[in-house]
């Protein structure tokens, strides 16, 4: 495990595997870079892979004040810069796909390809209440307490319970993300407004969303689509919003053709 110290003091941990063009994983909320392992033997055949965690996640630190969207961009632009990365691929899910196209739009001539995967770019009218709950409920009774309404959230009910080696792996992400990060970041995404800027993306784009995926729901993904006209879409069956994980092989394979489709392999 490596260690980046950024310009506002933050720790970020993050790991390099393979050789080849960089391809950066950003994840979940309430998570941390171990939730691309179901990815990591394929992808490091064909690209040098960076994960990081996000701050408030997994290894890195985590502020107590409020991040942006903006704020965790700037983390990982500046984590790429120090390793001399001018031009990466980027997979992103959920928050992570919410960083990702928040660089995209800062630095357009960032990405070889960008993979928005179970995100969203327009937050719901509700998001005000519906983060501030979630918030309080970390800050009052700590991470545990957020582990079945997450869990319930993420994965269909039969895969919770054909897996348990992975559901509890995924619980302990979910329980080792301190209060703070999870508060902080909970703000960032809450703020979340690209929607109308999409079509400013021009690097080859692909939108993957669970088929019962209901906190980035497909319909969102869709709408994505129609702002990015050139982009490549795919509505992943029996997936919930952690589709990387609960049906990987599917996953995997729309990656894959589409790093083939535009000559990435």
């Amino acid at each position: 495990m490596n260690s980046f110290t950024t310009s506002q003091g933050n720790q970020i941990a993050y790991l390099i595997e393979g050789q080849g063009q960089w391809l950066t994983l950003s994840h979940s909320l309430a998570s941390n870079m171990s939730m691309w392992q179901p990815q990591m033997s394929l992808l490091t055949k064909h690209f040098k892979v960076l994960r990081f965690d996000t701050r408030g996640h997994g290894q890195s630190s985590a502020p107590s004040d409020l991040y942006t969207l903006d704020d965790l961009a700037l983390d990982a632009s500046e984590l790429l810069q120090s390793l001399g990365i001018e031009h990466t691929h980027w997979l992103g899910l959920s928050m992570g796909g919410m960083i990702g196209q928040t660089l995209a739009l800062k630095y357009p001539h960032l990405f070889h390809s960008l993979v928005l995967a179970d995100t969203t770019s327009k937050r719901p009218d509700n998001a005000r209440q519906m983060w501030g709950e979630r918030i309080a409920k970390a800050k009052a009774e700590g991470m545990p307490a957020m582990v079945d309404s997450t869990l319930k959230r993420w994965f269909e009910e039969d895969f919770r319970n054909a897996n348990p080696a992975i559901i509890q792996e995924i619980t302990e992400g979910i329980t080792s993300t301190s209060v703070n990060g999870f508060a902080g970041c909970c703000e960032a995404i809450s703020h979340i407004n690209t929607f109308d800027r999409l079509h400013e993306i021009t690097c080859p784009t692909l939108i993957m969303v669970g088929e019962h995926d209901h906190g980035t729901p497909p319909p969102m993904a869709k709408a994505m689509k129609e702002k990015m006209p050139d982009a490549s879409f795919f509505e992943i069956p029996n997936a919930g919003h952690i589709s990387n994980v609960e049906q990987s092989e599917i996953f995997n394979q729309h990656l894959m053709d589409f790093y083939q489709r535009y000559h990435f392999l």
